[in-house]
């Protein structure tokens, strides 16, 4: 089984920077992309960022230029450092792997989500 645990979210103000983290923990053979999604209250789960193995990295674009998301593949960590944060930041962060098990099996896993809010 595969587990994503992630941390960071909380209360900031706009302008303020926030840094999530999700590690990836469990029976991993390979993980390939790894990647942040949110959804505010009424709305559907967008794409923040996303990482693939080989470093390559792809943003919303209400976020280019603001977030950037990073991976450590020896930790099986992907990172979201969110600068200069606005109101509709404000969502709840979930983490996505895409990853092979030793049973070469192949999983879609999605973290347990952690609230953002950008507030004065």
């Amino acid at each position: 089984q595969v587990q994503l645990v992630e941390s960071g979210g909380g209360l900031v103000q706009p302008g303020g920077s926030l840094r999530l983290s999700c590690a990836a923990s469990g029976t991993i053979s390979s993980i390939r992309t790894m990647g942040w999604y949110r959804q505010a209250p009424g709305k559907q789960r967008d794409l923040v960022a996303t990482i693939t193995s080989g470093g390559s990295t792809n943003y919303a674009d209400s976020v280019k230029g603001r977030f950037t998301i990073s991976r450590d593949n020896v930790k099986n960590t992907v990172y979201l450092q969110m600068n200069s944060l606005k109101a509709e930041d404000t969502a709840v962060y979930y983490c996505n792997v895409d990853l092979v098990d030793l049973n070469v099996v192949r999983w879609v896993s999605w973290g347990q989500g952690t609230q953002v809010t950008v507030s004065s």
